[in-house]
């Protein structure tokens, strides 16, 4: 049976992998081999495609890019007032490429997994209720 096709500009299909991020991250080290490193980058991602969605339901191009601090800079010079505690969420950025690989920095932490955890929760929570208004703002569902 074929797989139903997915539209890059459809925000909830972006939301749709930001669950997806945000329960691997959430689901925690299910083994002594899953490492915290791997565990930040999906929380990473949940942040920053959350973030993407919310400038897809906004109508605004946006570059290839990993910068949660980018992706915010883009949304407020939309016009959309972003809390100020998202921006603490630009923390997530490093997590995007190098904890992937093996470099020359040290494991993530515990709590740096919890705090990432925690910061993509608040990111997500936050788009997936803008992304809802803007939905609904269009006309549409």
């Amino acid at each position: 049976m074929p797989r139903e096709a997915r539209d890059p500009s459809d925000p909830r299909d972006w939301l749709r992998r930001v669950r997806s991020n945000l329960a691997r991250a959430q689901a925690g080290p299910a083994s002594d081999d899953v490492l915290y490193d791997d565990l930040c980058f999906d929380a990473q991602q949940a942040a920053e495609k959350a973030l993407k969605a919310v400038l897809v339901a906004m109508k605004v191009a946006f570059p290839k890019t990993h910068s949660i601090e980018r992706l915010v800079g883009l949304l407020r010079e939309a016009g959309l007032a972003v809390p100020e505690n998202l921006d603490e969420a630009a923390e997530l950025t490093r997590f995007a490429a190098a904890a992937r690989y093996p470099t020359w920095y040290e494991d993530a932490s515990r709590e740096e997994y919890l705090r990432a955890l925690e910061l993509a929760v608040r990111v997500a929570r936050w788009a997936e209720d803008v992304v809802a208004r803007e939905w609904r703002a269009g006309g549409r569902d």
